[in-house]
């Protein structure tokens, strides 16, 4: 039976009910006026809605004035008059009523709603039959709305009837649930949260399966998190000791502190002993599964808060996570999402079919003036029109690149005058101040002769048709470009002291012009179209947003205000330093992350559902832009290019270059095959020793391999050089020595050439140029991944990707820069002076102590990396001010979807090429997305009977009783699936017994139940591990003997212990048995053993029988195998070159480089400190093992940290300016090219799943 769908339009005009036909209720005016439905009760309504944002403003503005945990510098100017009238935040003049602390908005504020709430049950049946009578009544009381109505009032006379002597913060964070009554009001909540239930019906066979998974992978990391780390000293915090703690110190050295056997973690040689009071004052926060869950959820969220903190196996599990479980993770949130947008599509297309015919939505679009009109060449007006309006002479052609050229050069002119710190530069912002005036007089007489002359045009005549032309788009960029300026000049005198912020701000909006380029792209034009057409979904669902935003920042607020982590509570002080936290929360990031226990609930919360609606409206945004966009520039496909080698043979070649050619390319035999095979192994192996060659201690480890890797290189590139003569891509040179001229310069034979070279001329000169940058020399033996580009094409499809997709990319990039280039202004202007936050200390910008963000934001081109960062929806530094924070929720609402365009045409154009190379060739016809021999051996064996045992009739009727018992038993007369009562207990015990063991594994790990528990023979987890195991053994064998019978194991039993169920059930069980193999041979330690009791975790996997999900996963990858081939490799290319190049230039960044404290931090040419050194090992060298590096340290390290960055998560932000350019290249291109893959994944997912739900239900319906 089909969930009832709603129906409500998305501006509902008139209540989802009606009132009963009679007309004769003395209680119906009443009720038209409750309801809106009467002249009178509009305008109470839009009372009630006034009534409710200030009841929400004074909430959030009340948090600002508490004397006791606001740090604004205004927090006390709010006497006791203005406290009465406003915020009842403490005594005041209202005390006397006996009410406790309340404010005249309060009791307005509940006076109101009560005699609202009253009327409103007085007419309840008149809304709706059903609330007729007492039991009606009591029915319309624990209705959504009254009850949201209740919860708005009721508190409010406890806390001042019941509870006098309290102040009951409830009374006030109760206000919260008015923005509900709003959307009743609107008649919206049907709409915007009322969609929920249908989304979660809709989207219900696939949403549960990615639950499950996601649940599944968040335990089974969250275990292995807790293994890795849970005696990693790094993790060990005390931003929430006692006092007592610090009484001699100011900051605890948790390198101190010791943990024990159980997980306890002691700091009494740190200064912080544990008390009667506090058992474990600093803890790890990896102490136990269920502590790992919260900041192993944080990072299947893609947030990584402890990046710096990980010991080497976390980042090993950190990387995984990064690259894969993520991916997996996301697809509740992700379905979730997509299945908000695809409800908001339909109904805004029935909303569409219902109003069609009708008259327009009132909307009217401006029209931009259009010159259609020849002046008159005879007079000035009209030669000027000509000149500047219509450009009809090739003089105004070039005039109009000078303009242009100067509106480039002002740009520029801006970026180099704000560079300070370079003394070349200083010397010449005389001559920048000089070019910015006479632009700005060339602008201004533009702009003046430009309005002069529109009046030859009639449509610009007058004072209305002068008026529509100022207030066109280019028109009012150019004002809004050059006003600002002459203000400059005009009031620099009488406000001196801010002089050069004015000037400062005059200068940045001359680059404003940047958006005169508008002209050749149409793109920001389009922005209005976009609203317009999304104005009812940007609405409700931004009404939405705004409440979740609200909601979970008063949440957060009260939650976290107290926290005993003095740095989270000063984030929460107020509510609207609550909101920005949670606007971060919302769109994705978790900056913070030591939350108190609900706060770690509330986060989860937001990751997991709320981040699915409130990135809707920013989505319909990004999205309704790429859509116009592309739909106006759509490309069309160049012809294929490029020689069909299978049928080409060249008439030059002889038969030996044609065997050189063949053979490298794995053609003609099997020794050219196997050849072939064993250069990807090479390439594999020589790429893996490279990583390793960069950790202390390994620099020379494998060079044997290393060695033969080289010769055999050697041999496939001189083969590679004879064969050319035969090699397609060749043909068009007629003469030999031009082929292999062509192909030495070609990019595989550079590619191959930087590969091996290095090694012959090192080896050849030991002491030269070449072997002392050895360290570089070698991360060019990464390049050979790109000799896997032969064989599976990725990055040579690049250029086919720009021509496929061109023109949406030229206008896309110009709106994607443009907007990059302005924030980036914006960012600078804002915090290069701002120093109300510390950050870490900065040596490499030359900041050593008490920094800021002035020190990032220094100028703009420290500005524009920061900012792209934060373009990708990655906000790593959160110690802005107001006027930064103000700036970045724009960033967050708009920018972000529209900067990620270019990504998301570059990621689409990959995909769409490479399936339409893998169409011609797909021999799949006939068979569902990723099946493999698996699945079309199944169907083919439908009808067909089981096998006969070999042992007779007796094992024969035993296999079948045990099938039956385990899988149920099929009617043959109606052809339903059914189980016995004894199968149904069975399944049922084995259900209960795989949650009780999660459960017992979870426990186990709790360091005070593992403790009390003990670890004597025959403890409880022991007897209850050895049981399990004995019912799993059981299960399992019982499995593999009627397997002959069960067409799922393909009527063969090694085919089930093959398969994800078999391998599932083995790992079950086979642990346990190598734990007690080890224990009696006396080779198990208690942390061997940990190990082994943390597989059980796996146990969780055989709820898989239950609800199938990741048996299917093998389908997934085959369903997308052939996009994944060619992304996949280019995502690898991108993460090891990447990695490869912030190793080499970000390896030794003071920034990330921490000493001991008896290290100075800068010393003399004597005794040099910390940060004088060029290099941790020079450090080292002075002060043997006082000096290490946190960050890039050797490739794995730094593979570890691009995979995080590659997600969208930056840890670190502080490069060199080498490491800058690698950053804003990932931030343009890498991180959507590198995220093709998994957005393939998650497509394919849907594809799998859903069309197993869909022959499911065909089952059943059967």
């Amino acid at each position: 039976m089909m969930a009832a769908t709603e129906v409500t339009p998305l501006f509902s005009t008139t209540h989802p009910f009606h009132p009963p036909p009679s007309t004769t209720d003395p209680r119906l005016p009443l009720f038209h006026f409750l309801e809106g439905r009467s002249p009178l009760g509009l305008r109470y309504e839009r009372f009630t809605i006034a009534l409710i944002f200030l009841s929400v403003s004074t909430f959030i503005a009340s948090s600002l004035f508490l004397p006791y945990n606001s740090d604004w510098k205004h927090h006390d100017s709010c006497g006791r008059t203005c406290d009465a009238i406003w915020f009842g935040n403490y005594e005041n003049a209202l005390s006397v009523l006996g009410l406790g602390n309340t404010s005249l908005v309060e009791l307005l504020c509940v006076g109101v709603f009560t005699v609202d709430y009253a009327a409103r049950f007085y007419t309840a049946d008149l809304i709706h039959p059903k609330y007729g009578g007492c039991g009606g009544r009591l029915r319309f009381v624990v209705s959504f709305f009254s009850l949201v109505d209740l919860a708005s009032t009721v508190p409010f006379y406890v806390d001042a009837f019941v509870f006098r002597e309290t102040d009951w913060m409830a009374s006030n964070f109760v206000r919260m649930f008015r923005l509900l009554r709003m959307m009743k009001v609107e008649g919206r909540y049907d709409l915007a949260l009322g969609m929920v239930d249908d989304v979660v019906y809709g989207q219900r066979g696939i949403i549960a399966v990615a639950l499950f998974v996601g649940v599944t992978v968040w335990g089974v990391m969250s275990s292995f998190f807790y293994l890795a780390e849970r005696l990693n000293p790094s993790m060990i915090y005390c931003g929430a000791a006692p006092a007592y703690c610090l009484e001699n110190q100011t900051s605890i050295d948790t390198s101190l502190c010791e943990i024990d056997s159980w997980g306890v973690v002691d700091c009494t040689a740190a200064g912080c002993p544990p008390t009667s009071d506090y058992h474990e004052p600093c803890w790890n926060v990896y102490r136990s599964i269920v502590s790992s869950s919260f900041w192993t959820l944080m990072e299947l969220f893609g947030e990584f808060p402890l990046v710096s903190q990980h010991s080497v196996g976390g980042q090993l599990l950190g990387t995984i996570t990064a690259v894969f479980a993520c991916a997996v993770f996301a697809l509740p949130a992700g379905i979730f999402g997509s299945g908000f947008e695809s409800e908001i599509a339909k109904r805004r297309q029935d909303k569409s079919c219902i109003m069609e015919g009708s008259e327009s939505s009132g909307f009217v679009e401006v029209q931009s003036i259009h010159h259609d009109v020849v002046g008159d060449p005879s007079t000035l007006r009209g030669s000027l029109y000509n000149f500047l309006h219509l450009q009809t002479t090739t003089l105004s052609t070039l005039f109009e690149i000078f303009m242009n050229g100067f509106i480039v050069g002002t740009t520029v002119v801006f970026m180099m005058s704000t560079v300070t710190s370079s003394n070349a530069l200083a010397r010449l912002h005389g001559s920048f101040r000089l070019f910015q005036l006479i632009a700005v007089m060339l602008f201004s007489l533009e702009y003046i002769l430009l309005m002069y002359s529109a009046t030859e045009n009639p449509k610009c005549r007058g004072r209305g048709g002068m008026v529509a032309y100022a207030q066109d788009f280019f028109r009012t960029v150019d004002l809004l470009s050059i006003l600002p300026y002459w203000i400059m000049v005009i009031l620099s005198p009488i406000l001196p002291n801010k002089h050069i912020a004015l000037l400062n701000f005059a200068e940045f909006c001359l680059i404003l012009r940047l958006f005169r380029f508008e002209k050749y792209s149409q793109a920001f034009r389009t922005f209005d179209d976009v609203i317009r057409d999304n104005l009812d979904v940007l609405t409700v669902t931004g009404f939405s947003a705004v409440l979740l935003w609200i909601l979970f920042s008063s949440i957060l607020y009260l939650t976290e205000r107290n926290n005993p982590d003095e740095e989270m509570a000063n984030h929460y002080k107020t509510v609207p330093n609550a909101m920005w936290i949670t606007l971060l929360n919302l769109s994705g990031e978790c900056p913070l992350a030591y939350y108190s226990s609900v706060g770690k609930i509330i986060v989860g919360i937001i990751g997991l559902f709320a981040t699915a609606i409130f990135g809707v409206p920013i989505g319909v945004l990004g999205a309704g832009f790429e859509e116009i966009v592309t739909s106006q520039n759509e490309d069309a496909p160049d012809g294929e290019a490029g020689v069909d080698s299978s049928s080409f043979e060249s008439p030059s070649a002889n038969s030996f270059q044609v065997a050189c050619y063949e053979f490298v390319n794995g053609m003609g035999s099997k020794s050219a095959y196997y050849f072939e095979v064993s250069i990807y192994v090479l390439i594999g192996a020589t790429v893996t020793i490279g990583v390793i060659q960069t950790i202390d201690g390994y620099g020379d480890a494998f060079s044997p391999v290393e060695l033969i890797a080289v010769i055999v290189f050697t041999v496939e590139y001189v083969m590679r050089f004879v064969g050319v003569g035969a090699d397609p891509e060749f043909a068009n040179e007629s003469h030999g020595i031009l082929k292999r001229l062509k192909f030495v310069i070609s990019f595989y034979s550079v590619v191959d050439l930087m590969a091996i070279v290095p090694y012959y001329v090192a080896a050849a000169m030991p002491g030269s140029w070449v072997d002392q940058h050895d360290e570089y020399f070698r991360m060019l033996r990464l390049l050979r991944l790109l000799k896997l580009d032969k064989y599976v094409p990725s990055i040579t499809l690049i250029d086919d990707v720009i021509r496929l997709k061109r023109r949406v990319l030229v206008v896309s990039c110009f709106a994607a820069a443009t907007l990059w280039i302005l924030f980036a202004g914006l960012m600078y202007l804002a915090e290069h002076q701002d120093h109300s936050m510390g950050i870490d200390n900065l040596p490499l910008y030359g900041c050593y102590e008490n920094c800021s963000m002035s020190v990032r934001y220094e100028n703009m081109f420290t500005s524009i990396p920061l900012t792209g960062i934060h373009l990708t929806g990655d906000f790593p530094m959160i110690e802005y001010d107001g006027f930064g924070r103000i700036i970045l929720f724009f960033v967050v609402i708009a920018a972000v979807g529209v900067v990620a365009i270019p990504s998301g045409v570059i990621a689409s154009g990959f995909s769409e090429i490479v399936n339409s190379k893998h169409r011609s060739t797909d021999n799949n016809q006939g068979n569902n997305a990723g099946d493999d021999w698996f699945d079309i051996k199944y169907r083919q064996l439908e009808g067909c009977p089981a096998p006969h045992s070999a042992f007779g009739f007796t094992v024969d009727s035993w296999q079948y009783s045990v099938k039956a018992y385990l899988d149920g038993k099929v009617d043959e007369g109606t052809g339903k699936h059914y189980r016995t009562p004894f199968s149904k207990v069975g399944r049922a015990f084995f259900f209960v017994l795989i949650v009780t063991n999660v459960l017992a594994i979870i426990l186990e790990s709790v360091p005070e139940i593992d403790r009390s528990v003990g670890n004597e023979k025959g403890n409880f987890f022991d007897v209850f591990e050895a049981w399990s195991v004995f019912f799993f053994t059981i299960d399992y064998i019982l499995r593999l003997f009627s397997a002959r019978k069960s067409r799922e194991a393909l009527y063969s039993p090694w085919v089930y212990a093959t398969t994800f169920f078999g391998i599932v059930d083995l790992l079950t069980v086979a642990p346990w048995y190598i734990q007690m193999l080890l224990s009696s041979m006396g080779r198990m330690n208690g942390d061997e053993a940990k190990v082994f009791r943390i597989f059980r975790i796996f146990r969780v996997l055989q709820l898989e029988d239950f609800l199938v999900a990741f048996s299917k996963l093998d389908n997934v990858y085959r369903a997308s195998k052939d996009v994944l081939k060619a992304t996949g490799l280019m995502a690898i290319i991108i993460w090891v070159g990447s990695s490869a190049l912030f190793f080499l230039f970000e390896q030794n960044n003071p920034n990330f480089r921490e000493c001991d404290d008896s290290v100075p931090v800068v010393g003399t040419e004597m005794h040099p400190g910390c940060y004088d050194f060029e290099s941790t090992m020079e450090c080292n060298e002075f002060y043997p093992g006082m000096c290490s590096q946190s960050a890039f340290i050797n490739m794995p390290n730094a593979m570890f940290y691009v995979a995080v960055f590659l997600g969208g998560e930056w840890g670190v932000v502080d490069f060199t300016w080498q490491g800058k350019l690698v950053c804003m290249f990932l931030c343009i291109a890498g991180i959507a090219l590198y995220s093709i893959p998994v957005g393939t994944l998650f497509d394919s997912f849907g594809a799998v799943v859903g069309l197993s739900e869909e022959e499911e239900d065909e089952e059943t319906e059967k």
